[in-house]
This record gives C-alpha cells, structure tokens and sequence, in this order.
C-alpha cells in the first residue's frame, strides 16, 4: 500500500471515531508529531502521534498498534490534570511545544483544546518564555556531567544511557531556542539546520564527534544493525518488554537505520544507540548480547578506556552550549540573571 499523509490521517480520525463513541471520559483528542509536517516516512515507516486527554487518570500512559507492517498509532494517554495550569506549559519544552505546533484537533468537547491551546500560547515565543525552556535542559546536561566527575566510575549501560540523554537534552536546548525539540528518529536530521539557523552550523559536528568519535565503515555498521536486531528480537520475546520498544516499533527502528546508513551513518548510529542501550537496561540481558553492545560503543570510542575523553570533550561542549544560549539571551536583550 502507498502510505500518504492523507491515509494516515484518515487512519488517525477512524480509530479517534471509535474510541470516542465507546470512552466517554475522553476530553480531547489532538494529533501532533511528524504527520503535521507532512514528513512521516522515514525508511517507509511511520507512527500515528495522537494524545488523549482523559478527565480522570488513565488505565495506561502509552499504547502501541499495529495498523500496517509500516504504520502504527502511538497513543499518549493524559489525565486532564496535566492541563489544569496551563501557563507551566509555556515553559514545558515538550508538552508546550507540541501543543502548539500545529496539531490538529480530532476530537474536542466545550472547547477546551481551544482554551488550553490559547493560555499557553500568550507569551509562548517571547524570548523570556524560550529561555526558560531551554535552560533547564542545558542545565541538566552539565548536571550530567558533573555527576560523572564526582563519581568517576567505569562506564556500565546506566552511565551510557545518562550520557546519551545528556547528549540529547545539551543538543535540544539549543533547538528549542529555533521551534519544538528535536525527536528519535529525526534527532542527527534536524540538529544540523537547527544550529545552522542560529548561526552555528560547527556544533552538528561536534555533537557527531561525542556520538561517534571513531566513526565506523558503513560493513561494520551492518554488523552492529545484525546484532541489534538479535537483541530487540530478543526483548520483544519478553512478556515484560519496555513500551517503547514494542515489537510493533521494532520495524519503524530498525528500516530508518537501514535507510540512514549511507548516507547519514551519524543519524542511523544515534537511533541505534539510543534503541539498543534502552534495550540493554530494559531487562535482564545474557552476556552475549552485553558484550557485543559494548563492543560496538568501544569501537565508537565512548566505552572503557575512551569514555573519560568524551567526557573531556563533553564539557567542552556543554561550555559552547551555555556561551550560545548566554549569547542568545544577550542579543534578546535579556539577562540570564533574572531569570534563575
């Protein structure tokens, strides 16, 4: 089947139909992520981004189905009282932001989308309110870091997540500054034209280079995507695998890395890091598959022996993250001060 925005919308507005007429707690129903921008395919695969807001706290926070081989609904589930300030959401990088990216509402009872979407909107993209959602993620990464230099230990799957996550929360607190923060999959796709947009194109590099300090050759890639998929095979085997990692996402995973692999070998690597180290602390993992995960991160240069250097060069460039954002704040006429 030819998966079009328009099929995927129809798709989105059946099952928003059904859920509807059988849940009649269901306030509001918006649909947000890579559909609004028309760009839902990525290696021929896409996800179905839809919140529901619920006026009473959900049975689940998160559900994942099938539709296709290639296309399936991820349904956040959200208790009303995540909205009842909706002022904090203008400082909320994710919820806010998304909020306010052109969704478009599927469902939606005494306007309260059109309430909540208007609050957090005053005030949204002044440059205070961008600050202050950017600060905290800077802030967090070199939180990360510090916790690292304060109890240096050999690096284990724990301390690989935080670093990722540190990675990850330094690079989007850069581009919240430019519009939403940065996803998964698209994370390497869009940083590039993020910092280059702030007059920073010499960071994307540099967010490449503590990902992957040795780059590898496109054969040892493949190598790593074979032992990856053994592993998510093996997690999706496991009555309690993580939601994230549903056996339905493996798919959407693993084709954009094989799409990427060419082309963008420091895209296709984060995505699948990032999946495989989830992976790996998700739950209980045979030594096998451990020693092949952290293989792969010792030929990239940021396990063992290597990982105090990326922590070095971390910091070097966290410090050119805090100097972009203090610059930022400077030509908006704002002092950082203020705002602590």
């Amino acid at each position: 089947m030819r998966i079009t925005r328009d099929i995927l919308l129809k798709a989105a507005r059946t099952v928003v139909q059904q859920r509807t007429m059988r849940d009649k707690h269901i306030l509001c129903v918006y649909l947000t992520g890579s559909v609004i921008d028309d760009l839902p395919l990525l290696g021929g695969t896409a996800d179905i981004d839809l919140v529901f807001v619920h006026d009473q706290p959900p049975s689940q926070p998160r559900e994942i189905i099938r539709l296709t081989p290639d296309v399936h609904l991820d349904l956040a589930h959200h208790d009303q009282s995540i909205y009842n300030q909706p002022r904090e959401l203008r400082i909320d990088p994710w919820i806010g932001s998304f909020l306010l990216k052109d969704p478009i509402t599927l469902y939606g009872t005494q306007h309260w989308f059109e309430y909540i979407q208007s609050t957090v909107s005053a005030t949204f993209y002044q440059p205070e309110t961008v600050l202050k959602r950017a600060l905290p993620l800077a802030e967090k990464a070199r939180q990360v870091w510090l916790d690292f230099q304060l109890d240096p230990q050999n690096p284990d799957p724990e301390r690989v997540w935080a670093y990722l996550q540190a990675l990850e929360m330094a690079a989007n607190s850069l581009a919240v500054l430019e519009g939403v923060p940065l996803t998964e999959r698209r994370f390497l796709l869009q940083f590039p034209q993020r910092v280059a947009d702030l007059g920073y194109p010499g960071m994307a590099a540099g967010l490449i280079d503590l990902i992957a300090p040795q780059m590898p050759s496109t054969e040892t890639i493949e190598k790593w995507i074979g032992d990856w998929k053994s592993n998510l095979t093996r997690i999706g085997q496991n009555p309690d695998y993580p939601i994230h990692l549903s056996p339905i996402r493996h798919g959407y995973y693993i084709r954009a890395v094989e799409a990427l692999i060419t082309d963008e070998p420091a895209s296709a690597l984060w995505i699948l890091l990032h999946t495989w180290t989830r992976a790996i602390l998700s739950c209980q993992t045979d030594q096998e598959s451990l020693e092949k995960w952290s293989t792969c991160l010792t030929e990239l240069g940021i396990y063992g022996e290597h990982f105090q250097n990326c922590m070095n060069n971390f910091d070097q460039f966290l410090d050119q993250v805090e100097e972009i954002i203090e610059k930022w704040a400077d030509q908006n006429g704002i002092d950082l001060s203020t705002l602590q």
